[in-house]
This record gives C-alpha cells, structure tokens and sequence, in this order.
C-alpha cells in the first residue's frame, strides 16, 4: 500500500499550513498615544501639534490584530516608512498584556 498514515498525515498538515498561511492579519504600528478633550480636538487645525506619550527615540509597539507582538523603530525605505523590529515580544510577556 503506498499511502501510509504518515505520509496521508503529512499531505493534510501541509494543506492545513497553506491554508493559515494565506489568512489576512491587521498589523499596525503606534507611534504613541494621548487624550484629549472634546474641545481640544474640535479646536485642532492644520499645523497644530499633538503631542504623545512616547518619548522620541522610544521603541515604537508593533501589534498584530490588536496584540502586542513586538517593538521597532521607524525606517524610511524607497521614501515610505517602515519598521524595523528590535525586540519580539516573549509569550509570557503576551499574556501578561491580555490579564
């Protein structure tokens, strides 16, 4: 018989895998965060600066579907921005941030 248990296991792993591997996530990058009043923002202009939590050169948080999974820092590449991961977050400290 050719189709072992284990090769027939390992075919549907594979496609199990290919299928995960093609589901979109969210991923967005926090330059930093504040609170505003409802009158401070209604008074924003263009120009005006909003100033945030972070400090400048502070690691930026990186999260995928809402999740903390790492920290970088800004980059320009072929003129866009991007990030450059730094540090990945370790799983205890993920459920650490979800409790």
């Amino acid at each position: 018989m050719s189709d072992t248990p284990e090769v027939t296991d390992a075919v549907l792993d594979k496609k199990n895998l290919d299928f995960i591997l093609d589901i979109p996530l969210q991923v967005t990058v926090e330059l930093g965060r504040t609170k505003l009043l409802v009158k401070d923002i209604l008074q924003l202009n263009q120009g005006a600066v909003v100033e945030l939590t972070k400090l400048a050169g502070e690691p930026l948080d990186i999260f995928v579907n809402s999740k903390l999974v790492a920290r970088g820092e800004a980059v320009v590449v072929n003129e866009k921005f991007g990030v450059r991961l730094v540090d990945i977050v370790s799983p205890n400290e993920r459920v650490e941030k979800i409790l």
